[in-house]
């Protein structure tokens, strides 16, 4: 998947530009659209948690530094065993899976509380009254999709594309 970024000027503009999107088959739970506090966006697909902070970012960064944590205490744990204790490689797998999950969770817990770093370019534009459109589409229809915005909507400025995204709604 990747993500598309449009700025829209007007919640006129935005609606057409949604309901051309979902003529071409781009599901609306794909559709983001992120507006200044304030403005209402109606029947349009608002921007969730999942798009507005760095949640997911958090999540993966977590999981790898809490199961290398955990490795490496499960590894210690193994060279210098507690007095008494035999300590076997389920010991290190335990210590692995607990330190990815601690650290999953806290670092998630942390990345919904931290506004998403790929919108910070577009921030000026939404305070000033523009919207944002995050479209997320098959990268082979990547290119489609932006000549689709760009052919009937010249007022709408691209704004990128994020390599990929996650597949979550």
């Amino acid at each position: 998947m990747r993500r598309l970024y449009f700025l829209v000027p007007t919640l006129e503009t935005a609606k057409r530009i949604v309901e051309e999107l979902l003529l071409a088959r781009v599901e609306e739970r794909h559709i983001h659209i992120l507006a200044k506090e304030g403005v209402p966006i109606e029947s349009l697909p608002e921007a969730g948690l999942l798009q507005r902070s760095d949640l997911i970012p958090g999540l993966e960064r977590g999981l790898a530094l809490g199961g290398v944590a955990g490795l490496l205490a499960g590894l210690l744990a193994l060279s210098f065993p507690p007095a008494g204790v035999v300590v076997g490689g389920g010991a290190v797998l335990a210590t692995v899976l607990a330190g990815a999950g601690i650290g999953a969770w806290i670092s998630s817990m942390i990345g919904a509380a931290v506004p998403n770093s790929r919108l910070k370019a577009f921030e000026e534009a939404v305070a000033s009254g523009e919207l944002l459109m995050l479209v997320d589409v098959a990268a082979e229809r990547a290119e489609e999709i932006e000549e689709l915005i760009r052919t009937h909507h010249p007022d709408a400025e691209i704004g990128g594309k994020e390599a990929t995204v996650p597949p979550f709604p």
